[in-house]
């Protein structure tokens, strides 16, 4: 459901008073609560079992919750809602341990669609294949997708779905990607000219196919506890009516859905976004691209350019693409400032941060200090900054919007990281730690299909980054994945509920989710003993959170509301 849906009044809700009771209530308002009572949406009260008993005779429901955990429910601060859909619903290549496998299941994939079909696919990541095999690491080259394929029009993004590879009739039906910048004749394209097939490859989505694979990421977003979601769009990611759309459907009031922000990247007037039904201007507004890909921004080449195999990018001292100078950051910046519709850029190399904090100086010395801060901006990924840009975030209140899952796919010694960038430079990468004690505010998500969408997985891999100094309390990674999100959004903007803030409390939405915990419940998971204390500490009266240890399998959700409503729900043991 959008904002504006869930912040006005339902005429064909069913107005209830709930009590769940017998479980645990991950709230700082009341120390050791087991229940809550939500009454037309709202948490209105948290309390112990004892107290629960004097509530049973003025609800209409009584839910006994077994020993579950309640908390706020997730916010996922980056998805790509189609995209997504089309993942879940269509061909992924994530998983396949080479390239031969990786043409096997295009094949029988492909076959299985008529022939005038587009096939679309994402996922196939290079750097985990057997780089023993035979076939090594590189891609499969367009003359191998067209005999896989047979000919028909295909389009397949590489995992960060900053390049992709692509088959010659596809290239047909956007002959514009043959001399745009990142076209490579016997390889993946990027930039440009990825833009060019990416698009052509899109337009053969139906309205229909679109909505399914836009309910599919919402129905499985609220089967993971999570109760909001930003979509992050825009004309080099999907299309206009992409993005309304999936705004449209989230607004019908005949399937409950999370609530959708939607933020539209485009360099253009700000007042567009608004027009659009999104919240905010940015999202994936592109300064660099992706390091995977060799195309995220870098203050030096990447180290494995010249043998990736990675098309345009396949050049020694490589260093990446800048979309965007540091003037035209500075005035979309003061443009939207002025316009009053938050700003953000998809960023990720040291130097596309550089060219950030030009540009957010930039706007500083034009319009001022509070101005600026008021603003909330933010950076999407930002994943290698350094001190100086640490320092840069809070003095202009940037908010991060990061995504764990990204070192926990790809760091660690042997991972893509150190493979594009070498060992030295790779340990740099996502800085949690030393960004929570510097005061950014951090927002967590996934940006799916990129990372599959899994909101503890990314608690997770925060609390167990590959780089210890970088790792943060499993409280502090959930406080960046519930109350983060909400933090990220312009309350100002329209359909923004501002009482929203990712916390269970009388008197807040009844915005939460339910887990079953039995298979594995503990004190907040954290890999060194300071964070656990912080984390842990019973004097608090705040339940822990899930076992968390790496390799034991995330809770179930059994319930998610927004604001009272269930959008999932497999909750057993109800009487009235």
């Amino acid at each position: 459901m959008t904002a504006e849906q869930t912040v006005r009044d339902d005429p064909g809700s069913v107005r209830t008073t709930t009590l769940l009771r017998n479980g645990a209530i991950y709230t700082s308002a009341e120390p050791f609560a087991t229940a809550m009572v939500v009454e037309n949406g709202t948490v209105a009260w948290v309390g112990s079992e004892g107290e629960a008993d004097a509530h049973t005779d003025s609800v209409t429901e009584t839910i006994d919750l077994r020993g579950a955990l309640v908390t706020p429910a997730f916010v996922d601060a980056h998805v790509h809602a189609t995209s997504t859909g089309l993942a879940l619903t269509g061909l992924d290549l994530s998983g396949c341990a080479s390239r031969v496998e990786a043409l096997d299941r295009i094949g029988a994939y492909a076959a299985s669609l008529p022939q005038d079909a587009v096939v679309l696919g994402t996922g196939w990541d290079e750097t985990t294949w057997d780089r023993a095999a035979s076939d090594g690491r590189r891609p499969p080259t367009r003359p191998e997708l067209d005999r896989a394929v047979g000919g028909r029009r295909t389009y397949l993004s590489r995992v960060d779905v900053h390049s992709a590879i692509v088959s010659s009739t596809l290239l047909d039906a956007a002959p514009e990607a043959r001399s745009a910048a990142g076209y490579a004749e016997d390889g993946p394209v990027s930039r440009d000219a990825h833009h060019a097939v990416r698009s052509a490859a899109l337009a053969s989505v139906t309205p229909a196919q679109r909505a399914t694979a836009q309910r599919a990421t919402l129905r499985r977003a609220a089967e993971l506890g999570i109760g909001a979601v930003h979509e992050c769009g825009g004309p080099q990611i999907s299309s206009e009516d992409d993005f309304t759309g999936l705004l449209a459907l989230a607004a019908d009031p005949a399937v409950p859905t999370p609530y959708v922000f939607g933020y539209w990247g485009e360099l253009t007037d700000p007042v567009k976004a608004v027009e659009l039904g999104g919240v905010g201007a940015g999202g994936d507004l592109f300064i660099d691209g992706a390091i995977g890909s060799h195309t995220a921004c870098m203050r030096e080449a990447y180290a494995d350019a010249a043998e990736s195999g990675l098309g345009a990018a396949s050049t020694a001292g490589y260093a990446g693409a800048a979309y965007l100078t540091t003037e035209q950051i500075g005035g979309f910046l003061i443009a939207c400032i002025e316009a009053q519709v938050q700003p953000g850029f998809h960023v990720i190399g040291d130097y596309g941060l550089d060219l950030l904090v030009a540009g957010l100086d930039l706007a500083h010395d034009v319009l001022g200090e509070k101005r600026l801060r008021a603003a909330r901006v933010r950076a999407e990924h930002a994943e290698l900054p350094d001190h100086e840009h640490i320092k840069k975030f809070v003095h202009h209140g940037v908010i991060i919007s990061a995504q764990p899952g990204f070192d926990a796919a790809w760091g660690g010694v042997d991972g893509m990281y150190a493979q594009r960038l070498g060992p030295g430079r790779s340990l740099g990468m996502n800085p949690f730690a030393a960004m929570v004690a510097a005061g950014v505010v951090l927002a967590f998500g996934s940006d799916s299909p990129v990372i599959p969408l899994g909101p503890w997985e990314a608690v997770r891999a925060a609390a167990f980054h590959h780089v210890p100094a970088s790792r943060v309390s499993a409280r502090a990674a959930f406080a960046a994945h519930t109350r983060g999100g909400w933090r990220a959004l312009n309350t100002k903007a329209p359909g923004v509920p501002g009482d929203e803030t990712g916390a269970l409390m009388p008197g807040a939405p009844a915005t939460y989710a339910v887990w079953d915990v039995s298979e594995g419940y503990a004190a907040a998971q954290a890999p060194d003993v300071s964070s656990t204390a912080v984390s842990a500490d019973e004097r608090a009266g705040v339940p822990g959170l899930p076992d968390l240890t790496p390799g034991v399998a995330p809770p179930r959700c059994l319930r998610t509301a927004v604001r009272g409503r269930p959008v999932h729900d497999l909750l057993p043991g109800r009487w009235a």
